[in-house]
């Protein structure tokens, strides 16, 4: 699980702003939302422009600094904070591994390479790399079981790399937990494939004008040839709220059609924003078959009924009651005890702090309070 995060001088974040999934207040409702101690579901309010959508693209950073698979970095436009003077932003990710605590530390320059890195379990610090001189610290290797890695390789190659970028103008950096993850035969239940397990099943999605697209891809559509997968999003849909059979056609070209069925058939591509979003969110998070160790959800339910947005927190709870889920919203009908619970929801304010309900306000607040109306009588908002 995830324990603490924290960020700094990252887009709008100029100071450190940290999500600490082990400050929970003991309520003794909505225990769904809670998952071996630590806050497993998570809503976060904020007005426009306060950095959801940036929080969500920090956290999920560690999916492709740590990654052993290649592919293109999510970065694009500014990185750093633009009225800091500091040179680089750090992110900061603190595990809970069958109880022994992995902290994970990184700093990006400007232009996305990596300033330093280092690995700590439980107190030890594993390795350290400071690019930018270079030094390099990797005498506590054996901690991890990793004290066979061949650390001058990577240090040669390293250098190789970082001439060859000086005369194309580049500048990426290979992660050293990355080529460790690469270059070691672990254990599965080592520290290593723990962190490359949690980090490749992290994923983020926000509203946007491409669900339509993404959701109807061929191969999706191919897929729901299996009856078992149609009848499955079928009921996804039932659950939420949208009653409706679904029937799927072979086309003479070879790739499969989605239909409503009724009297006659309605290509699903008719189907509203609300559902088309639906589809996405089925097609991303529930269409898996390796369940995801954290998602965030920014905007999630931008094109849905209250009640829609109710049914889809109620869904995930029950299909991945471990998976840590923080979802952004502005409805604040999900605001309520029955659902969620004052710890687990937060307001991100427009100079990035991070509150829990709890602890933005002075009164003690139990089950029977109606949060919502609080929230919109004004009772939280100096710390918007």
């Amino acid at each position: 699980m995830l324990k603490k995060f924290s960020v700094k001088n990252y887009k709008n974040f100029k100071e450190e702003i940290t999500i600490d999934f082990s400050a929970i207040a003991g309520y003794q409702f909505s225990t769904d939302c809670i998952a071996d101690n630590y806050i497993s579901k998570m809503l976060i309010y904020g007005r426009n422009a306060t950095g959801k959508t940036n929080l969500g693209r920090a956290i999920t950073d560690i999916a492709y600094t740590a990654s052993p698979y290649p592919f293109r970095s999510p970065y694009n436009g500014i990185l750093l904070n633009a009225d800091s003077h500091e040179d680089a932003a750090r992110f900061s990710y603190t595990f809970d591994f069958d109880g022994r605590e992995v902290l994970y530390q990184y700093e990006r320059f400007g232009n996305q390479t990596l300033k330093s890195e280092m690995l700590m379990v439980d107190g030890t610090v594993i390795f350290m790399c400071d690019f930018s001189v270079p030094r390099f610290h990797f005498e506590n290797l054996g901690c991890i079981q990793a004290e066979t890695a061949n650390t001058e390789i990577y240090k040669n190659s390293l250098a190789e790399k970082i001439n060859d970028d000086e005369e194309r103008g580049d500048g990426e950096i290979l992660p050293f937990l990355r080529w460790l993850i690469n270059n070691m035969a672990s254990e599965s239940n080592s520290i290593l494939m723990g962190m490359e397990y949690f980090s490749r099943r992290m994923v983020m999605t926000t509203a946007n004008d491409k669900m339509r697209i993404r959701a109807f891809s061929s191969s999706f559509y191919d897929s729901l040839e299996d009856p078992e997968r149609l009848k499955d999003l079928e009921e996804f849909l039932n659950a939420m709220g949208i009653e409706c059979r679904l029937e799927w056609r072979k086309l003479p070209e070879g790739h499969g059609q989605l239909y409503f069925a009724h009297e006659k058939l309605v290509p699903f591509e008719c189907a509203s924003s609300g559902t088309m979003a639906l589809v996405e969110l089925y097609r991303r998070f529930f269409y898996r078959t390796v369940e995801p160790s954290l998602m965030y959800l920014d905007e999630f339910d931008a094109f849905y009924h209250y009640e829609m947005s109710d049914n889809v927190i109620r869904f995930i709870k029950k299909k991945y009651p471990r998976c840590q889920v923080i979802m952004t919203t502005h409805n604040t009908n999900l605001m309520a005890n029955k659902l969620m619970r004052p710890d687990c929801v937060f307001i991100l304010s427009r100079s990035g702090k991070l509150t829990a309900l709890c602890n933005a306000t002075e009164r003690e607040l139990r089950e029977g309070h109606n949060l919502e109306k609080m929230y919109i009588s004004g009772e939280f908002e100096r710390y918007e």
